[in-house]
């Protein structure tokens, strides 16, 4: 065997063009489609939450300690258990904006891909 013609064509593969198949390309399509409601998902429910623990542990006393303290703490609960319930929705709405976005691109890529 010769292993200087082995490397050499090893080489060569990793610095020739790739080829991405369409396969791959309709994924990528799918992520772009889906990756901007999942962050903003992600991230909105992480920030609802805390706001319902801080919320939470206002009421109870845990941080404060007054009376004010804890009608600050129901208020602030309030706004988070609103957040939480209302990250699904607008998960759905962003993801359906999305979709319709790029359907196009994913229809006719599909379309080629089964086509084959």
């Amino acid at each position: 065997m010769n292993t200087d013609k082995i490397f050499a064509e090893k080489l060569a593969e990793e610095y020739s063009p790739k080829n991405d198949s369409k396969v791959i390309a309709l994924k990528k399509l799918d992520q772009k489609a889906k990756n901007p409601a999942n962050i903003f998902a992600y991230t909105y429910g992480i920030l609802s939450t805390l706001i319902l623990g801080t919320g939470m542990c206002l009421s109870m006393n845990i941080i404060g300690g007054t009376p004010i303290f804890m009608i600050l703490g129901i208020i602030v609960g309030i706004i988070g258990f609103i957040g939480v319930c209302t990250n699904y929705p607008i998960y759905k709405r962003l993801l359906a904006k999305s979709r319709q976005k790029y359907s196009f691109e994913i229809v006719q890529l599909a379309k080629e891909i089964s086509e084959e």
